[in-house]
């Protein structure tokens, strides 16, 4: 009689060693909890790294600070700037100039600009950046006398030109300074 020769693996008769899920409500899970069995959530709590116990823990001898030097003694911390005593690029840069802390910023707007809104509306440093004439909020607002003005405005601005004011009074609008 022929041998019967089996083609791959036999199957295994093990029995699965993973347990099935309990398939419990959450709210059974709830009613259950006590100060007892209360836990933090898995993975909200991480062990406290211990340097310098040995060379089983990865962290021994010295601690991860690699051999020698400035950088492995305790208490070591550069300065802002510092490039290990090579001369840092906030000195090898060359300087020109100077810039003044105290100085004013304005955005400058012509008179014919301000010919979109009607005859008698109150023109204000509000409704300039509202309307989007004025990009940049923390500017000042300098009205300047390029092009004529044809409609009788209330203009508030910080600063006016000369030739601005001329143009305004004598569309028989108002203009003020605004603080």
């Amino acid at each position: 009689m022929a041998k019967k020769v089996s083609k791959g693996r036999k199957p295994s008769k093990k029995v699965s060693s993973r347990r099935k899920p309990a398939n419990k409500p959450a709210a059974r899970a709830l009613s259950n909890a006590s100060l007892s069995n209360l836990r933090p959530p898995r993975g909200s709590r991480h062990r406290k790294v211990r340097v310098g116990r040995g060379i089983g823990s990865k962290l021994g001898k010295t601690s991860g600070a690699g051999n020698k030097g400035q950088q492995s003694r305790r208490g070591y911390s550069r300065r802002r700037g510092f490039e290990g005593g090579q001369m840092p690029l906030h000195r090898r840069m060359p300087k020109r100039g100077f810039h003044n802390p105290f100085s004013v910023e304005y955005s400058v707007l012509n008179l014919e600009e301000l010919n979109v809104f009607p005859a008698g509306e109150t023109v204000t440093p509000d409704l300039l950046r509202a309307h989007g004439f004025v990009r940049r909020h923390r500017d000042r607002i300098k009205i300047l006398g390029d092009g004529e003005l044809t409609t009788k405005l209330a203009i508030h601005a910080h600063a006016f030109s000369e030739s601005a004011k001329e143009k305004i009074t004598k569309a028989g609008g108002t203009f003020e300074v605004v603080a």
